[in-house]
């Protein structure tokens, strides 16, 4: 199966101003009425919770009503549709976009990806004992860049039952498995995507099931620091960050957002293809119930957020 990752997000809200002006100061560019896209044009959708034609919500406090996931190509599209629709409803709509809901009771669907070709420039750095990244005189740091987010990176769930929906992605899916903690959850990246993880779940009690976060991919550790320090100055929370994580190694830094999840920037995660064995850390009940604060991070200044470590 040929999917590329998440290439739009839709939400069901309660105060759609304040999603609106979030995601604008996050560096998103509302392309169409609520339609908030990155460089690539993968998306943020807002809808107001009430309306009739969003999906049904979970019954938890999540906003996330749908994940529509981007594919390369209709063959891609027609085999998914094929492949699902052997055990659950798979309706079509007047777009050509696939819809259905995954073993966890997620809404899902998929489509020929919006995403367009990014031919962008990557962060230069100097490096001791290296060639110069930067030409002479080229400053490094420039508090005027514009420092939007390129991409839609990933997507991390809270799940009652990691297993079943784990599998369902990779089984029906063909999503692989890079990582992996036990007890709580796989990074999961699909067969046309190279990223450490767009997928990553986290097994929680029942009441908690919904979107825990989402990320969009920046230039660089330096676009990261510039564009979370400007959410600080215009009074957004920092939730946790900036740090960095050991599975991926991506650089982050963890906002709380009126979408009722957590909104992350993140840089510089690593590649995997086919040679790549995956790695498992072992981890008790215990320590799983904590939600990874301290075990997924590298570092992070001040450690994992009160309550949480």
């Amino acid at each position: 199966m040929r999917i590329i990752g998440p290439d739009e997000l839709i939400f069901g809200v309660d105060n759609i101003e304040a999603c609106r002006a979030f995601l604008s100061d996050y560096g998103l560019s509302e392309s169409a009425p609520d339609c908030f896209e990155a460089l690539d044009r993968t998306a943020v959708i807002l809808r107001d919770r009430n309306d009739p034609a969003l999906p049904p919500p979970l019954p938890t406090a999540t906003r996330l009503r749908e994940t529509i996931w981007g594919v390369e190509d209709q063959a891609t599209l027609d085999a998914i549709a094929a492949e699902l629709s052997k055990d659950r409803e798979v309706t079509v709509d007047a777009d050509g976009r696939l819809h259905t809901v995954d073993d966890g009771g997620f809404r899902i669907g998929f489509q020929v990806t919006r995403r367009i070709v990014l031919d962008l420039p990557p962060e230069r750095i100097n490096s001791p004992g290296a060639a110069p990244g930067r030409a002479p005189n080229e400053i490094g740091a420039n508090e005027d860049a514009p420092a939007r987010p390129r991409t839609l990176s990933h997507i991390v769930f809270f799940v009652p039952d990691m297993d079943r929906m784990a599998n369902f992605y990779i089984d029906r899916l063909g999503f692989v498995v890079t990582d992996k903690f036990t007890n709580t959850g796989p990074f999961l990246r699909p067969q046309a995507n190279d990223d450490h993880h767009v997928l990553f779940m986290i097994q929680t009690p029942e009441y908690m099931q919904g979107l825990e976060h989402l990320a969009f991919h920046m230039q660089g550790p330096t676009e990261l620091m510039l564009a979370g320090s400007r959410m600080v100055k215009k009074g957004y929370e920092s939730f946790w960050g900036p740090g960095r994580h050991k599975f991926g190694s991506n650089w982050f830094w963890y906002f709380n957002s009126p979408l009722g999840t957590h909104v992350e920037y993140d840089a510089d995660m690593d590649k995997h293809d086919g040679d790549w064995t995956l790695r498992e850390v072992p981890m008790s009940k215990e320590a799983a119930q904590m939600f990874l604060f301290e075990n997924v991070a590298k570092w992070a200044p001040g450690g994992p957020p009160p309550g949480k470590g």
